[in-house]
């Protein structure tokens, strides 16, 4: 399951991803991973979240996310929760133009059991149609 947290910029949606991942860990049986482009939450996040800066791995442009994404899914099958804060900034595109990686996190989600949640700085009206069902 792909659940988005949309809305214009400084409304507040990397708050809302860190109070999910921090609710959902407390309860969570398998283990959760947040993803962003900054270190900035790190100490926001609570300590049983695995907390990944991907500048820390290079990891820049749609196919190196989706690669690293594809590659946390591969190493552990206990992943139940994935938090990416900001898709389309980390992946150095539109949110437009990332259709193929949408799919791609559908597709991981489904075949392995993990709640991906995603934010992205955009109104309800602007969302693509594919991203526009997770709204």
């Amino acid at each position: 399951m792909i659940k988005l947290i949309y809305g214009p910029k400084g409304t507040g949606k990397t708050k809302q991803l860190i109070d999910s991942a921090n609710t959902h860990a407390e309860k969570a049986k398998g283990l959760s991973v947040f993803i962003t482009d900054t270190k900035r939450y790190q100490y926001d996040v609570a300590r049983n979240v695995r907390f990944i800066d991907v500048t820390d791995w290079s990891v820049a442009g749609e196919d190196a996310l989706c690669g690293f994404v594809k590659g946390i899914a591969a190493s552990n099958g206990d992943n139940e929760y994935i938090y990416i804060d900001g898709i389309a900034r980390i992946a150095g595109k539109d949110l437009k133009d990332l259709a193929g990686i949408f799919y791609m996190l559908d597709k991981i989600s489904n075949e392995n059991g993990i709640v991906i949640t995603i934010t992205c700085s955009s109104e309800k009206e602007q969302l693509p149609a594919f991203v526009a069902k997770y709204a």
